[in-house]
């Protein structure tokens, strides 16, 4: 719903020109008023340009408490918050507004870093906490929303897109490492493509102070280990999915705009629709792109669940030439290495529903991650987690596979995979296949710097092997691997925020819901 962009220095004043430069390079994301503040001693500084959605958070920020001991900038929503005024007023707390951004700078002061535990939503946010000289930093469980940091001549630059900072005036490199890691599709959702540029990790927070720069996890993903699985009757895990999800669409239609949703056709967009439907008491605007190629084409089966769900749908033609044509753009504002064009189809859909005047959507991203409904999945399921199952179904399905099975998977590429986890997740194969068709793109002279370079031995080792991946179900390992690079950085931004805040669009994503994460 905005941008924002963080300076802390431990020394020198920071400079006013940076902020305001790094500011105004994200005014695409939120044109509708841009606000900073420095601090007395000009060690801090914090900026926002914002996206007036809701009236709660119509609040000129940064926030601050009454003694201005404390300010925050925010970029998100923080969801299911009509509880917290009221413990706020029995703790002692007066509020001047009903800003989701003061309850939290609140919750912060009663609960310190703890507060991200009582936050529900899509956030990334910077709070200053002046009395202890400390500048607190955190992004939501999944990483809906990005949050960038570098430090450059001992000053800590935070920011919602990498852009920002180089516009603040930080050199920009190239990262080639991180470039193959990103080809190989196994960049982790601690780098990016640029050389000293870093993300927040998802489910992170940041501390910075005068004795440096801490990391910390407050969440992750917690797949259930062999001795603890529990089989549940299908009739109550639904009954208690569809609640769980439901609120989670209830929760993410407040505002005081209208609120549409993206629609491909699929059963997440469709789901997603017919539930928002159940709250509203006019139509909804549904949103569709149309392809000239048919194979691609799922406007015919988004009409029919518009249809079903009395929804009021807009069909946006996406020629073969308009993805070439915006290509570039997509990829600026994607800051990612796009494989397809979908990165560019989600460009044009998020343009045509700004200039239907919509500036919130649902979508249906996500679904698939949590719920394992990928191809590749499938494959690991009918290699390694078959009981129960029908055995002349999965002896059919398994026949298939050695028809369609990648021949490049048992190269020394993968063998550091296979001998750390014991099988090789089909994800991986996939991708690794895909790189060896990139490889042609490279120079030999690129290509020689990196001759020894194992991309999947330098993800594997910023995995928690242990904590996360032993002991636990071959499925849920290959889960829990997607999770830490294919979601935060290609779903979620060169399909998600970045390319949607180009056109100051707020997505907002049930199905990644933290509370619907930890129900399935």
């Amino acid at each position: 719903m905005s941008g924002i962009i963080a300076l802390f220095s431990k020394q020198a004043p920071i400079s006013t020109t940076a902020l305001k430069q790094g500011l105004e390079c994200l005014k695409h994301r939120a044109p509708d008023q841009q606000q900073f503040w420095i601090s007395p001693h000009q060690k801090v500084g914090l900026g926002q340009t914002r996206l007036s959605i809701l009236e709660r958070m119509h609040g000129e920020q940064p926030v601050a408490n009454r003694d201005k001991t404390l300010l925050i900038v925010v970029n998100g929503a923080f969801y299911d918050c009509e509880r917290i005024p009221g413990d706020l007023t029995k703790w002692g707390y007066r509020l001047r507004s009903d800003s989701d951004s003061e309850m939290a700078l609140h919750l912060y002061n009663e609960f310190g870093t703890q507060c991200l535990h009582h936050l529900r939503g899509e956030f990334a946010f910077v709070i200053w906490d002046e009395s202890n000289q400390l500048l607190f930093a955190a992004r939501d469980r999944l990483g809906i929303k990005p949050l960038y940091y570098t430090f450059y001549n001992d000053t800590l630059y935070l920011a919602s897109e990498v852009k920002a900072l180089f516009a603040a005036g930080v050199p920009a490199h190239w990262d080639y490492e991180s470039f193959l890691q990103a080809d190989n599709g196994v960049l982790t959702g601690n780098r990016t493509l640029f050389a000293n540029v870093y993300q927040v990790p998802p489910g992170y927070f940041l501390l910075a102070s005068r004795y440096g720069i801490q990391l910390h996890r407050y969440w992750d993903f917690d797949y259930p280990h062999l001795t603890e699985l529990q089989f549940q009757k299908s009739e109550e895990y639904i009954e208690k999915l569809r609640d769980t999800l439901d609120e989670a669409v209830r929760l993410r239609l407040r505002g005081d705009v209208p609120v549409g949703c993206y629609l491909s056709g699929g059963l997440d967009s469709s789901t997603i629709l017919g539930m928002a439907t159940s709250h509203q008491s006019k139509p909804i605007h549904a949103f569709t792109v149309a392809f000239d190629d048919e194979a691609y084409n799922e406007e015919p089966i988004a009409r029919e669940m518009a249809k079903q769900a009395g929804a009021h749908l807009h069909v946006i033609p996406v020629r073969q030439s308009d993805l070439a044509e915006h290509f570039a753009d997509a990829i600026w504002h994607s800051e990612m290495l796009a494989v397809n064009a979908n990165t560019v189809a989600k460009f044009l859909l998020s343009r045509a529903v700004r200039d239907a005047g919509y500036q919130v959507v649902l979508t249906g991203d996500g679904s698939d991650e949590i719920f394992a409904s990928y191809g590749f999945f499938e494959k690991d399921m009918l290699r390694y987690n078959s009981e129960g199952q029908d055995e002349q179904t999965l002896k059919n399905r398994r026949e298939e596979l050695k028809r369609n099975d990648n021949p490049e998977s048992s190269t020394q590429a993968l063998k550091h995979i296979q001998r750390t986890l014991g099988f090789v997740p089909a994800w991986i194969e996939a991708v690794f296949k895909e790189h060896i068709k990139s490889r042609s793109f490279y120079s030999p002279a690129f290509m020689a710097q990196f001759a020894q370079h194992d991309a999947y031995r330098i993800f594997l080792n910023q995995i928690d092997i242990q904590g996360q991946l032993v002991g636990r179900e071959p499925v849920h390992q290959s889960l829990y691997l997607w999770d830490k690079t294919i979601l935060p950085n290609y779903l979620l931004r060169r399909l998600g925020d970045g390319i949607e805040m180009a056109h100051s669009i707020s997505a907002r994503l049930p199905f990644l819901d933290h509370k619907v994460v930890e129900f399935v």
